[in-house]
């Protein structure tokens, strides 16, 4: 088993087996992310994906279920490259009950329905996607998507919004589970209250079965670190990023969602199921801005 630079994964994928399938991301424009700077995006040779399943399997086959396909946004592989690779997980792991991946919301909207389902029959089971934000100007000043700024089928200038709402539908009516995440504080101090309640209701749109809230990071050398230091993007501070947590628990309304802020990013952990268990963790965020519950030590914060 190879590995190129960094790997990154989702907490819920912590005892997968983690599979590189591409290197770096294919945007890789957002400009808070630092994860795949250092590296130049490529798909890797397909005999070396599929020798290194055989390594895994031969080494840790029985105890794999869960998979999970990197870098950052593996979906974009073609279906030659997706097809044997499905194939030869669902050959070499006998326990295997779910293979995942990150994905672009054009990942999705690049592939025909037929594709999708396809992909699904062949056992990709669940895709992460990161919009980080439901407000449209936040989305654009975060750089979240090429339907911007690329020309291409007649989609440039759609508006993100629109585009992750879409592809979460189609990924859903293949078969697939759709995981969304969204970044608390995003929007800067200047749009907090407005990239709350986007990011509320884009997760109603996107009506995905888990929903995830991070808190930003601003890591030195982005984009967005530049704008920090030039005076041009504020972080809210800790009790501002707790109420845009209020304001999404409080707001967000998908039929039914796995929520969880279990991420190492976050000052206050919850879980819970939305919009079900919103009063209850809107108290308990009430109850944390009050002092009543404490808080993650910034020791024990990280990406």
């Amino acid at each position: 088993m190879r590995y190129e630079g960094s790997i990154y994964r989702p907490p819920s994928e912590a005892w997968s087996y983690l599979l590189q399938a591409t290197i770096g991301c294919s945007w890789n424009q957002c400009v808070y992310c630092a994860m795949y700077r250092a590296k130049q995006f490529r798909l890797r040779d397909l005999d070396e994906v599929l020798a290194d399943i055989d390594a895994a399997a031969d080494r840790h086959g029985p105890a794999v279920e869960k998979v999970f396909v990197c870098d950052g946004d593996a979906l974009v592989m073609p279906m030659d490259r997706w097809e044997p690779i499905l194939i030869r997980l669902r050959e070499r792991f006998p326990r295997l009950r779910r293979v995942s991946s990150y994905a672009m919301a054009w990942n999705i909207l690049d592939k025909t329905p037929d594709e999708l389902r396809r992909l699904r029959g062949l056992g990709l089971s669940l895709l992460y996607l990161g919009p980080e934000s439901g407000d449209e100007p936040t989305l654009r000043r975060l750089a979240k998507s090429p339907l911007t700024a690329l020309p291409g089928d007649g989609r440039r200038g759609t508006p993100i919004f629109d585009a992750h709402a879409e592809a979460a539908a189609k990924a859903k009516a293949a078969g697939l589970g759709v995981s969304a995440i969204f970044l608390l504080g995003a929007g800067g101090l200047e749009r907090t209250e407005e990239h709350a309640a986007g990011s509320a209701a884009l997760a109603t749109a996107m009506d995905p079965d888990f929903l995830a809230a991070l808190t930003l990071t601003v890591v030195p050398g982005t984009p967005l670190a530049d704008r920090q230091a030039a005076g041009r993007f504020t972080l809210p501070d800790v009790a501002g990023l707790l109420r845009e947590l209020r304001t999404f628990v409080a707001e967000a309304s998908p039929s039914d969602a796995l929520f969880r802020t279990n991420h190492a990013s976050n000052y206050l952990p919850l879980a819970g199921r939305l919009p079900a268990d919103g009063p209850a963790m809107a108290a308990a965020i009430d109850a944390a801005l009050d002092g009543r519950i404490g808080l993650r030590p910034e020791w024990a914060r990280g990406l």
